[in-house]
């Protein structure tokens, strides 16, 4: 089948805003591609390892442009760490999945999901980004100015967590580093301390610290005390400082692998993807005519003019140390081997007997609480859970931790967890738990202090063999999500490149801040 999209147009911007006046607003990368042909030679062939976000997008941008298309996806079904997880039950309601939210800066990630939902009818709009904490404690993140310094701005002046005094007691240097933090220019400056480090020098209390900050450090799914200043100032900069749209985001009305993956399979298969689920591959080579043969799970060789490697960061470490071929760099095997996966993160879906008191939102960030991260009443947003409470007169709540200690147990997480939903969501102590759904992982990557020198980008010393995910590193602002499909469009831009076909397009948010353009020139 041939189809001639090569870049899925995104949505106009309103003509005359401010952002778009002192250009602040969404701007197209520049040389995110070279090629000059609309579609690859016939025979072109690539294979592409991987089906989540990262994995889905190369697939997608090399499959429109002609190229024959192998996906390997080790799991069952496609979706990486979005895919829902089926339960040993057969309601469909109690599969279980992380919420994936669509913030309205994830450029790419939109127009991958516009192939194939082109008005995003699929997305509902959540109205606020509330933060709670013990004591009746909350900050909310809505109704600011999108524009940097107002939004700072705007937000000091109304919390309650910073008093005119702890202004006064704020370190002029951190607080200008992180008003002027470029990540292209100051990232390696700010990589050797972790996050929990270089906000305590802020002079903020520790208070505002957990309500204000975060947000910003458990969005990359790790802690703190772990992470890098350097990936923490990133986040800011990238969801808050330097994002011209606002931090509420949108969610998927249904589970995300009936809303996203589901269809974008289909799609993928009418444009000639070959998709292999349940298969891995074991080995790589490439030969001295520039081509690569991948070997499988299920003892097949693919001969490709090209090879994306889209899989999480334990997996891609696993691959190339098993494939010699890819470790002759020694520069790149060990920015390879330097990868690691991050703490653990937890998804518990509770099934309860009655619903949670009306006024709750139904996605909330918890601050101050322990290991508790959000809460989502499924239910309000949902329809596989809203079917399940009206059938039942229950509620689905689903409860995230993010970056968990190491030594803490699934029940001792289980008795936290619901304590402080206790305390936020009073009301729940009465209920029965009807049932739950529990997962617990590992695959996100670890961004520790000092691993930002060594972190890999989209090409590699291979010409031929490109890289993408969620730990590759950007030469823009992105986050988690956006990093994973951003990156898997470049990856497929970097094969495209050598076959001089028309790569695709990307968008970003100005690399920096409103106040660095000026200040920091």
């Amino acid at each position: 089948m041939h189809v001639r999209i090569s870049s899925v147009p995104l949505p106009p911007q309103v003509r005359g805003s401010l952002e778009d006046r002192l250009g602040r607003g969404r701007r197209e990368l520049r040389g995110s591609y070279r090629g000059t042909r609309e579609r690859a030679e016939p025979g072109t062939r690539a294979v592409v390892i991987g089906g989540g976000l990262a994995g889905l997008s190369a697939a997608c941008v090399l499959a429109e442009r002609g190229v024959s298309v192998t996906l390997l996806e080790r799991s069952p079904q496609l979706g990486g760490r979005l895919a829902t997880v089926p339960s040993a039950s057969s309601d469909p309601a109690f599969n279980v999945a992380p919420v994936a939210a669509f913030h309205r800066h994830y450029y790419n990630t939109r127009a991958l999901l516009r192939r194939i939902d082109p008005e995003l009818v699929t997305l509902r709009g959540l109205d606020d980004y509330l933060v709670l904490g013990p004591d009746g404690a909350q900050e909310s993140f809505a109704n600011l100015p999108s524009s940097a310094p107002l939004n700072a701005i705007a937000l000091l002046r109304r919390t309650p967590f910073v008093s005119l005094g702890d202004l006064r007691k704020l370190s002029t240097e951190r607080t200008r580093q992180m008003l002027l933090f470029d990540p292209a220019k100051h990232g390696l400056q700010h990589d050797a301390l972790t996050a929990a480090q270089f906000l305590e020098e802020t002079g903020l209390p520790p208070r505002a610290r957990e309500m204000l900050f975060r947000v910003f450090t458990h969005a990359v799914f790790n802690d703190e005390r772990t992470l890098s200043a350097s990936e923490m100032l990133g986040s800011l900069h990238f969801h808050f400082l330097g994002n011209p749209e606002g931090m509420l985001f949108d969610v998927l009305e249904e589970p995300a692998s009936d809303a996203f993956f589901a269809p974008m399979e289909r799609y993928l298969r009418s444009i000639g993807v070959e998709i292999q689920t349940g298969t891995s591959a074991t080995l790589v080579t490439r030969d001295r005519g520039d081509r690569v043969h991948v070997t499988t799970s299920r003892d097949e060789v693919l001969e490709a003019s090209g090879l994306v490697l889209a899989q999480n960061v334990t997996g891609v470490r696993k691959l190339v140390r098993a494939s010699p071929d890819l470790v002759s760099d020694a520069t790149f095997a060990h920015a390879i081997d330097e990868l690691a996966p991050g703490a653990s993160y937890l998804v518990w879906r509770l099934f309860l007997d009655r619903p949670v008191e009306e006024g709750r939102k139904p996605f909330v960030r918890v601050a101050d609480l322990g290991s508790l991260d959000t809460i989502s009443l499924h239910d309000r947003f949902e329809g596989e859970s809203r079917r399940y409470a009206l059938r039942t007169g229950g509620a689905v709540v689903q409860l995230q931790a993010f970056g968990v200690a190491e030594g803490l147990s699934n029940d001792a997480l289980r008795d936290e967890l619901l304590r402080s939903l206790h305390v936020l969501y009073p009301e729940t102590k009465e209920a029965t738990i009807v049932h739950e759904e529990l997962v617990r992982r590992a695959d996100c990557p670890a961004f520790a202090p000092g691993s930002l020198a060594s972190r890999p980008r989209v090409a590699t010393p291979y010409g031929n063999v490109a890289l993408a995910g969620d730990f590759v590193k950007l030469p823009f602002p992105s986050g988690l999500m956006e990093r994973a499909t951003a990156s898997g469009f470049l990856a497929a831009n970097q094969l495209l490149d050598r076959w001089d076909v028309r790569g695709e397009s990307l968008y970003t948010i100005p690399t920096r801040g409103f106040v660095g353009s000026f200040i920091g020139r």
